[in-house]
């Protein structure tokens, strides 16, 4: 069943009411930015969801937070200057913007490990770079519209670069092998 929803706010919500309600017939919840899919058992599971979705409030509330986060960053990136430029503020201003805020990963998508996570500051929502990178470095951080992330592994990308980070955000070998989950909390930091 693929539910459409109008905001990442109403998505997240979405997703925490059917986690939660632990239907036995649901096998898998994959938010995105504007939807949620979830996967039932053969024959199995659809109207108990449409029931639970429809019960839902219209204006949804905040979802239980999920674990927090936090990410070191060093501001260096090749876009800072571009961004605040962009944003009518200095570079240290996107530094503290960025580490000021609180972020939720929203959906992970793009790449294994990649979260797209909201909660940016309005003065850092920039657009994508004209022309896409052919190669962003693994732990580049950056923002793009309403989102910021970080990217797990070396990719083409044209999201405008803050900084870096040295956390591993993907591993195939650990038991969870994306550090972020949809409803988790996510704080960068100036890293030490």
């Amino acid at each position: 069943m693929l539910i459409e929803l109008d905001s990442p706010a109403e998505v997240a919500a979405v997703r925490a009411a059917v986690v939660s309600a632990a239907l036995p017939s649901v096998v898998d919840v994959v938010p995105a930015a504007r939807t949620v899919l979830v996967r039932c058992s053969p024959g199995a599971g659809v109207a108990a969801v449409r029931d639970l979705v429809a019960d839902l409030p219209v204006d949804v509330a905040t979802p239980p937070a999920g674990r927090t986060v936090t990410i070191p960053v060093i501001y260096d990136g090749p876009d800072l200057a571009l961004v605040a430029s962009t944003a009518g503020v200095s570079e240290d201003e996107v530094v503290a913007l960025h580490t000021g805020a609180v972020y939720t990963v929203a959906f992970c998508g793009f790449a294994p490990g990649f979260g797209y996570l909201t909660g940016l500051p309005d003065a850092l929502r920039q657009p994508r770079l004209d022309t896409p990178r052919q190669s962003v470095p693994a732990g580049s951080v950056a923002v793009a519209g309403q989102f910021t992330g970080a990217y797990p592994r070396a990719t083409p990308g044209g999201w405008r670069l803050l900084g870096r980070t040295e956390v591993v955000l993907f591993d195939a070998s650990r038991s969870s092998p994306a550090l972020f989950e949809p409803g988790d909390r996510v704080r960068f930091e100036v890293a030490s």
